[in-house]
């Protein structure tokens, strides 16, 4: 057995002489435990929340966009689409034409993106729940509808229950040259608004409406903007998406679900990490009570090291036992706050202890809690490094004033 080692386990179990070395061992361990189980809980609870936000996300945004790398639009040939059925992973793909519109209610008006979409069955479109108010549907009874996004119902004050009142859709008109009267170089629609989407930023200025209506407003016969492409439960996306890309060429991109958005998944990692490097310089301050600790305890083992350097041991190995007498200390420290961090994670999942306030407008009320072991060991690895360095620079300081002293 290692014999520094064997003397610390000895050195952190016994009685001390002085009782204030057990209070200032005992101080550290619950320093490190303190800080490791706020680090797991935080990194949980910040999963939890990018797992919600990502989820909601990925119910309204298809798991692969193919879109022209230059120009609004493009044909959506037989060829293309041929590819896209002849695809075994490829579940649905629906064809997409979006462009900015003048809205118009009563008297207020609101520039918004008008998103039009296939409503021929083969891909529903993923708005159920998402909803805040109304239906999902596009069309019924053979009437368009429109479902909005919240800021656009807020800014226009539309009314799902007045069933009288329809949506302006205003689009310049292709080859308009500006008459006398202006309205005649503008294409004019009118929607009744069918349903309300929830207040998320993605898709709170949308006007989703059938591509039927939306190429008679634009004028639009045959281009489209994007074709979102779904794909059968289980299959690996990114292998599809450099499969599509290399049969479709260098014309078209091919974009998974982060490419759609890279703000939002850079914004929201963003702030898990940095979250985390505040918690761990935090922690760091109770990992220095390892010093005193050492600092202490050296002193009460004066006389121990006296006879162990007249049997004939070295300064280094004096160090070496002071410095594995830190290092258990953090450690054990460690290890408890991992399992305490882990209970809490489990116990809020499984009974919702924390919530959201009253009037957060989420798909759930209780605080999303997401448990990755590769956090438990970044976090080990985090205490271990820096509690090495600490017990390192303090073991050999301590033992060198003592040595020098004696």
């Amino acid at each position: 057995m290692n014999t520094a080692l064997y003397f610390a386990q000895r050195y952190l179990f016994s009685k001390k002489t002085v009782n204030a070395v057990n209070i200032i061992s005992g101080i550290s361990v619950v320093g490190v435990l303190v800080s490791s189980a706020s680090l797991i809980i935080i990194l949980s609870f910040y999963n939890g929340l990018e797992k919600l936000i990502f989820s909601m996300y990925s119910a309204f945004t298809p798991e692969l966009r193919i879109e022209p790398v230059t120009g609004k639009g493009f044909v959506a040939d037989s060829a293309l689409t041929a590819l896209l059925k002849d695809r075994r992973d490829v579940s649905a793909y629906r064809e997409v034409l979006q462009e900015r519109v003048l809205l118009r209610y009563g008297d207020a008006q609101y520039i918004a993106t008008m998103r039009g979409v296939t409503v021929d069955g083969s891909a529903s479109y993923p708005m159920d729940t998402l909803l805040q108010n109304g239906h999902p549907v596009l069309q019924y009874g053979g009437d368009d509808y429109a479902v909005l996004g919240a800021r656009v119902q807020g800014m226009l004050g539309v009314s799902l229950r007045d069933e009288s009142r329809f949506i302006d859709v205003f689009s310049p008109r292709k080859g308009a040259r500006g008459g006398i009267n202006p309205a005649d170089d503008f294409t004019m629609r009118a929607i009744r608004p069918g349903g309300v989407l929830q207040y998320q930023q993605e898709f709170d200025d949308l006007l989703i409406v059938p591509m039927a209506f939306a190429r008679d407003v634009i004028g639009e016969s045959s281009r489209v903007s994007a074709i979102e492409v779904s794909l059968v439960p289980g299959s690996n996306m990114a292998a599809a998406q450099r499969e599509l890309s290399a049969s479709l060429g260098d014309s078209y991109a091919v974009k998974n679900r982060e490419q759609q958005n890279p703000t939002l998944y850079k914004i929201v990692r963003t702030e898990k990490w940095a979250v985390f490097v505040i918690i761990a310089f935090t922690g760091m301050i109770a990992l220095f009570n390892i010093v005193g600790s050492l600092t202490m305890l050296v002193i009460d083992k004066k006389k121990d090291i006296s006879v162990l350097m007249g049997l004939g041991a070295n300064n280094g190995l004096i160090r070496r036992v002071f410095f594995y007498e830190g290092l258990l200390i953090s450690l054990i420290g460690c290890v408890a706050g991992l399992v305490l961090g882990l209970l809490f994670c489990i116990s809020q999942q499984a009974f919702g202890w924390i919530r959201f306030g009253a009037g957060e407008n989420l798909v759930t009320d209780v605080y999303p809690v997401d448990i990755r072991y590769s956090d438990f060991l970044l976090v080990f690895l985090t205490v271990f490094a820096v509690s090495a360095l600490i017990s390192m620079v303090s073991s050999r300081l301590s033992v060198k004033q003592t040595v020098r002293l004696s």
